[in-house]
């Protein structure tokens, strides 16, 4: 199973956009961890989890470059889309990852 953290500064809206991308998993019939951290937890949940995407909330895309520096290529890095964080579209979000997964 592929694990999925979304990054944000408190994972209030975030914590919304993992519930409409676990609802978008599960109607095409995939399994993912999917969850929501914010930027003072990242390191934590990368030391203790086995993570495949950090996708990056736009409210803190300032700390792209440095997780792309720290994490890649053993953690596929990249920022969430802000019209689909914005429309809250878990469909869009969980395309993004899929891609960078290559699935």
């Amino acid at each position: 199973m592929k694990t999925i953290m979304l990054v944000c500064n408190a994972g209030m809206s975030t914590s919304m956009l993992v519930t409409k991308m676990q609802k978008a998993a599960e109607a095409q019939g995939k399994e993912f961890t999917i969850f929501a951290v914010p930027v003072s937890e990242v390191d934590q949940e990368v030391a203790d989890k086995q993570i495949d995407v950090i996708l990056v909330g736009p409210q803190v895309k300032f700390v792209l470059n440095d997780y792309k520096a720290k994490f890649e290529p053993n953690i596929k890095v990249d920022a969430i889309n802000m019209v689909d964080y914005g429309t809250m579209n878990g469909e869009k979000v969980l395309e993004t990852a899929l891609g960078m997964l290559g699935e």
